[in-house]
């Protein structure tokens, strides 16, 4: 595994007692970093970018450096180093915003950002590198809830839950904007269920990977109930009208993977998380928030 480890040390402490667990401390636009990494690896998954807008914007050049320039390099890597399959993790933002009441896999891509521009050419270029021999797939990942060590709490269902819970109040911008929604156990049991299939199941393909598809004010309210709080939703007037529903039906017909948790268990989880002291300083430490720990770091 190769990471910067800029969000903690420790983010995969509990997983070292595996033999089969080798952690590489890098920079993916390192390519002798890259190749030590690839040694002897089956299979890739690439989750590294600088995530979510606000946080690529900080830095453009720099977005582009870890988000695209690095990406073929890596790719091309992995084909020298026997990596029989790549999964790559784009991003439902590629769509834009939609009129459809569904939002396929074969509708056009009219991404509004270079964070989603350069997601939309890294699936280019992944389907360039498509060769026999290593498959590749690509997954467009819904916005991801629910605790994990490495947490992020500036994403709807958790900044929704993590206000709850410690303020006893929830603001919701807008409201009527439908947001696209997975569990963070079911999306990283949808990798590993993607690394079992059969390779003329999945090789060259794009799915969607999502669930539920609610607005932001059910979602809040969702969140109340599932904690079982008394908590205060308050609404604001909001410009961001971006409203989409995500169509996962692929991912369900052609993969056989079925979603097995709701937004309600990632709210539920969360106050498991903080009761049981996982989540310290929510409110003030960066690393639960991108643009926070993207500012202090000073990354070039």
């Amino acid at each position: 595994m190769l990471d910067l480890y800029i969000y903690g040390e420790d983010v995969f402490a509990d997983y070292r007692i595996d033999p089969n667990l080798v952690e590489i401390k890098g920079d993916m636009r390192d390519l002798p970093t890259v190749e030590r990494a690839l040694e002897g690896v089956d299979a890739v998954i690439h989750l590294a970018c600088i995530s979510n807008d606000p946080s690529y914007d900080l830095d453009p050049e720099l977005g582009k450096s870890i988000n695209f320039d690095c990406f073929r390099p890596l790719v091309q890597a992995a084909k020298r180093a026997g990596v029989k399959q790549f999964i790559y993790a784009s991003s439902s933002s590629v769509y834009g915003v939609k009129e459809e009441e569904n939002v396929t896999e074969d509708l056009p891509l009219e991404p509004l950002t270079d964070y989603s521009k350069f997601k939309v050419q890294c699936e280019e270029v992944l389907e360039e590198e498509r060769e026999p021999g290593f498959v590749t797939v690509t997954l467009r990942p819904s916005t991801v809830c629910g605790y994990a060590p490495r947490l992020r709490l500036d994403l709807t269902v958790n900044i929704l839950t993590n206000h709850a819970i410690n303020n006893h109040k929830i603001t919701v911008f807008g409201g009527a904007q439908k947001r696209p929604n997975i569990h963070i156990e079911d999306m990283t049991d949808l990798y590993l269920h993607v690394l079992a299939l059969p390779d003329d199941v999945v090789d060259g393909k794009i799915f969607n990977a999502g669930w539920e598809n609610f607005s932001v004010m059910s979602i809040a309210e969702m969140v109340r109930d599932a904690l079982g709080m008394d908590v205060e939703i308050v609404v604001t007037p909001s410009d961001d009208n971006r409203s989409y529903h995500v169509s996962s039906e692929k991912m369900r017909r052609e993969l056989g993977f079925q979603p097995r948790f709701n937004i309600a268990d990632a709210a539920r989880d969360l106050k498991r998380a903080f009761g049981a002291g996982k989540i310290p300083n929510p409110m003030d430490d960066p690393l639960y928030y991108n643009i926070k720990t993207m500012q202090n770091l000073g990354m070039k």
